[in-house]
């Protein structure tokens, strides 16, 4: 099983190579807003398809002009390289 980062290690891998993440009660999140309903949908659907090709399925929250995305290693109770 891979070992989770601390929250330091978190702050600083996101600082840098995911600028427009960030770490939240235990989850690394990003929302990003769109134009409306249509945007937010096709949001969803290319993270969908993403995520199955990773293996690795976030938690979603859609609304009309944003997309939450937030994601945890379940396994690893905590953020990993997964």
């Amino acid at each position: 099983m891979t070992e989770a980062y601390t929250e330091a290690e978190i702050e600083k891998r996101l600082a840098t190579e995911l600028p427009r993440w960030y770490y939240e009660k235990g989850w690394i999140r990003r929302k990003i807003k769109t134009s409306g309903w249509k945007a937010s949908l096709m949001v969803v659907t290319t993270v969908g398809h993403l995520a199955e090709k990773a293996w690795h399925h976030p938690d979603l929250t859609v609304s009309y002009a944003f997309v939450i995305v937030k994601l945890v290693t379940h396994s690893a109770k905590g953020i990993t390289d997964k």
